[in-house]
C-alpha cells in the first residue's frame, strides 16, 4: 500500500500524533539497538503508536483486510532482528501503553500492560516487598520479553518469561482480543496457548497485557567473585554448585580476556584469569552456609581465590562489571560492531562447550570474549567486527555455524534466550526440522493471512 494512502487511512481511527512517517521515526525503528543486533535495518512504512487494546485491535484489523504487515515493538533492545521489518508495513510502537494495572501482592502477582519496563515494574514493587526477578541486562520492555521468552542472569533459579507469565491478553490477527490462563498458580484448561504465545515474537498475536508471577525479596543477598587457573576448574564448581542446589541466583561465568576488557573498561584490578560471579540469596543463616559451601567447592577444583562482596555498593560494582562487558568490548575497539552467539546446553556438556569454543578462537587466530549464563548452560562467544569486512563477516559466521552444530549434537539449543527473529531462521529448521510443518500449521491458524510479523522465526514462503 502506497504510505500517504497508508498514512491516511490510519489516521481515520488514530490521532495524528499518534501515526508518524517521520524519517527519523521510520530509522528509530528500522531495527534494533541491543547488543550483538546482526541484522541490516530495513524501515517500515509508517510508525503506529496505540494507546489501549481496542487501538490495537482496529490497527489489527485494518491489516488483516488490506494485507498490510504488522510487526509489534517494545523498547527494541532485542538482537536477531525482530523488530526489524521484512517487507515494510506497520511499526506497532507499544511503548505508549505502559501502566501497571494492578498489584494483586497476596497472590504475588502483576498485571501489566506491554509498554512497562522490568526496571519501572520493580520500582513500583518495591513497597510491597515484591519483585519481578526476569532480568536480560537491558531495561527492555515486559511485553518484548514475554514476545522473547527473554531470560538473563537469573533464570537459574527463577526461570525464564515463560516460567513467569500467568495470563495473557492478546489480539490477534484478525483484531479479536482474547485472554489465556489466569491469576490461578496452576491450571489443566485446555491447551496451554500462554506459553505458546511467550516467544512466540509477535508472530501469532500482538500482547496487550500480562499477568506475571512475583516473587518475595529475599531477606539477604551476598555476592561473591571466585578466580579460577583455568576454565574447567571454574566451570567443575558450576557443576558442583548446581548439583548441591545451593541458595544461588546467578552464577556468572567470565574467561580471562573478557576480565582484562572489563578491567580496562571500569579500572578495576580484579585477577584476569577465568572467573566466576555468584549471587546468594535468601535467610541470611542459609546464604551464609551455602557460601561457605560454594567458597569449598570452588577451592576444592582449584580455585584461586573466592571474594565476598556484603554491601550494596561493592555487589553493585561486581554486577556491573558483568553488565559492561559488551561496552567494553566495544571501548577496545571503537568502530566496530558486536555480533555474539547464544547458545545453550545441558550444564553437564558447559565445560566441553566452552573448551570448544576456546579452541575454535585459538586455532583461527580471533579475539572474542567467552560469557555464560553458567548455572543453566547459557553461553555467549561475542566479537566486535567490521561489518563491511567480508572476511571478518565470513570467519564469524564460520564460528557461529559450528558453535550452534556443536551444541545440537550434544542436547543443546541454537538460541538459549535471545529467540529467533530474522538471524536464526536457518539453526531453528537445523533443531526442528520435523517440527517447521507444525509450526507452520499453528501460524496459519492463528494468522491466516500472514500480517503479523512476517518472516520471522519461520522462513517466509
Amino acid at each position: 500500500m502506497n504510505q500517504a494512502v497508508l498514512e491516511r487511512d490510519l489516521h481515520d481511527f488514530l490521532a495524528r500524533s499518534q501515526v508518524s512517517t517521520e524519517a527519523a521515526e521510520l530509522d528509530r525503528h528500522a531495527g534494533e539497538s541491543g547488543f550483538g543486533a546482526d541484522v541490516e535495518p530495513q524501515r517500515p512504512d509508517v510508525v503506529v503508536f496505540p494507546e489501549d487494546v481496542f487501538q490495537v485491535a482496529a490497527i489489527c484489523s485494518f491489516a488483516s483486510r488490506t494485507g498490510v504487515p504488522i510487526v509489534p515493538v517494545g523498547t527494541r533492545t532485542g538482537v536477531g532482528g525482530m523488530t526489524r521489518p521484512a517487507v515494510g508495513g506497520i511499526s506497532l510502537d507499544m511503548t505508549r501503553m505502559d501502566d501497571l494495572v494492578a498489584i494483586h501482592a497476596q497472590d504475588f502477582a502483576a498485571t501489566v500492560q506491554p509498554g512497562l519496563t522490568r526496571v519501572a515494574l520493580n520500582h513500583r514493587l518495591a513497597g510491597e516487598d515484591l519483585f519481578f526477578p526476569v532480568d536480560p541486562g537491558a531495561d527492555a520492555s515486559l511485553g518484548g520479553m514475554a514476545a522473547t521468552n527473554a531470560s538473563g542472569s537469573r533464570a537459574m533459579r527463577y526461570g525464564a518469561m515463560r516460567s513467569n507469565v500467568l495470563a495473557l491478553q492478546v489480539v490477534l490477527a484478525d483484531g479479536s482480543i482474547v485472554r489465556t490462563g489466569t491469576r490461578a498458580r496452576k491450571s489443566s484448561a485446555g491447551y496451554d496457548l500462554t506459553r505458546l504465545l511467550v516467544g512466540s515474537e509477535g508472530t501469532l498475536g500482538v500482547i496487550t497485557e500480562l499477568t506475571l508471577r512475583l516473587h518475595a525479596i529475599p531477606q539477604s543477598l551476598l555476592s561473591a567473585r571466585a578466580a579460577f587457573p583455568d576454565a574447567d576448574a571454574a566451570l567443575r564448581t558450576v557443576v558442583a554448585i548446581t548439583r548441591r542446589n545451593l541458595a544461588v541466583d546467578r552464577l556468572e561465568f567470565l574467561d580471562g580476556p573478557t576480565v582484562g576488557l572489563v578491567n580496562d573498561y571500569k579500572g578495576t584490578t580484579y585477577v584476569e584469569s577465568p572467573t566466576l560471579l555468584i549471587e546468594f540469596a535468601g535467610p541470611e543463616d542459609t546464604v551464609l552456609a551455602d557460601t561457605r559451601a560454594a567458597q569449598k567447592l570452588a577451592l576444592e577444583a582449584g580455585g584461586t581465590s573466592f571474594e565476598f562482596e556484603r554491601e550494596a555498593a561493592g555487589q553493585a560494582r561486581l554486577w556491573e562489571a558483568r553488565h559492561h562487558v559488551g561496552f567494553a568490548i566495544l571501548a577496545r575497539h571503537p568502530g566496530k560492531s558486536l555480533v555474539g552467539t547464544d547458545v545453550c546446553v545441558p550444564v553437564s556438556e558447559l565445560p566441553g562447550a566452552i573448551r570448544h569454543a576456546r579452541r575454535l578462537l585459538d586455532e583461527r587466530g580471533l579475539e572474542a570474549s567467552v560469557i555464560a549464563h553458567a548455572g543453566d548452560g547459557n553461553y555467549h562467544v561475542t566479537f566486535a567486527i567490521d561489518r563491511t569486512n567480508p572476511v571478518e563477516v565470513g570467519q564469524v559466521r564460520s564460528i557461529y555455524v559450528e558453535l550452534i552444530d556443536h551444541a545440537l549434537a550434544r542436547g543443546g539449543t541454537c538460541s538459549g534466550e535471545h529467540g529467533i527473529g530474522l538471524a536464526k531462521i536457518e539453526f531453528l529448521e537445523r533443531e526442528h526440522g520435523d517440527l517447521i510443518p507444525a509450526m507452520r500449521a499453528i501460524k496459519q491458524g492463528l494468522d491466516p493471512t500472514g500480517i503479523l510479523n512476517p518472516g520471522k522465526i519461520l522462513r517466509a514462503v
